[in-house]
């Protein structure tokens, strides 16, 4: 179908004044900016308004909505005080998803930083280095529930006598030994959970960490040799104070992005058998049970562990810049 310009005048119109309408906001804005301090402030202000609302909306009023539900009974219309905090800290399984999101906080940012890292280093100024970090980096184009079904095959149980469809019994009954029921057994079940978050997030920590490394000036490397360094006194005294910056990073989105942690749990175990975690339990208080209450404080929880990694990550980027 043609474009008839007669037809189609009034919409050009009303572009044209949209158009126009915008770029004199942009110019006051830009105007403004050019004025003393207090004007350049309302300025941004004015500029982070379309911006403000929006996260107004979607983002503090329901924190708020859940900071005062955390403090009411399950139908979340009776004020219950601080009930709901005490159960959190008395409650067996409620101790049972702290304890546990805690080890993942600890052991995941680690693992997967301490392998992305020593992934890093040794291909990091080889010539395969795009296609080896591409391989590693494969596991974070699944979901974490796509994860989980993958790591649950690698754990799968048959009885005894029977033959093993699971990777993991395969390799203990071809060696001897009897199938074990690795996502039942607690409290090391926690572990083979974690194994598939740390598969997952090695790849992102060694892509960071292969730039960051590629980026050490060479003439640094190359002057400690000539001084007689080895290669393992030169990654610990050049190579690792050089990216300390990007290795906080790391460290820090990897503990945030754990704390979160739910899908592969839900995917793996249901929470079941001990292995149930913060967000996991939240969920499960406040969609399953009815207990709207506590799935609020869980989530109140959740974020105040949250807000100090998330507070020392801005000021550690606005340190290096």
């Amino acid at each position: 179908m043609p474009f008839d310009v007669v037809a189609q005048q009034p919409k050009l119109l009303y572009l044209l004044q949209g158009v126009a309408a915008f770029a004199a906001v942009v110019s006051l804005v830009l105007l403004a900016l050019h004025r003393g301090p207090a004007r350049r402030r309302a300025a941004a202000l004015l500029l982070l308004a379309p911006a403000l609302l929006p996260l107004t909306i979607g983002l503090v009023l329901p924190g708020l909505r859940t900071l005062a539900l955390s403090f009411t009974d399950s139908a979340g219309d009776t004020w219950v005080g601080l009930d709901n905090y005490a159960w959190m800290f008395t409650d067996p399984r409620a101790l049972v998803a702290l304890r546990n999101t805690l080890v993942w906080a600890v052991l995941v940012p680690l693992a997967s930083t301490a392998l992305g890292l020593l992934y890093a280093a040794a291909v990091a100024r080889s010539r395969c280095r795009t296609v080896a970090l591409s391989l590693l980096l494969t596991p974070m184009a699944l979901s974490f529930v796509g994860a989980g079904v993958v790591w649950k095959f690698v754990y799968a149980y048959r009885p005894a006598g029977a033959e093993q469809i699971g990777l993991l019994n395969r390799l203990v009954v071809a060696s001897g030994g009897e199938p074990r029921q690795w996502l039942v057994d607690s409290p090391w079940n926690v572990l083979f959970l974690i194994v598939a978050m740390v598969w997952t997030q090695t790849g992102f920590a060694a892509v960071l960490l292969a730039g960051a490394i590629g980026a050490v000036p060479a003439e640094l490397t190359e002057a400690a040799r000539l001084d007689g360094a080895s290669p393992r006194q030169v990654f610990r005294r050049i190579t690792l104070p050089s990216i300390r910056p990007t290795l906080l990073v790391v460290l820090l989105a990897q503990a945030i992005g754990t704390l979160k942690a739910f899908d592969i749990v839900r995917a793996m175990t249901g929470g079941q058998f001990d292995t149930g975690v913060l967000a996991h339990a939240m969920d499960d208080q406040a969609f399953r049970y009815g207990e709207t209450g506590r799935g609020a404080a869980l989530a109140v929880l959740l974020f105040l562990l949250v807000v100090p990694l998330v507070a020392h990550r801005l000021r550690t980027r606005r340190r290096t810049g």
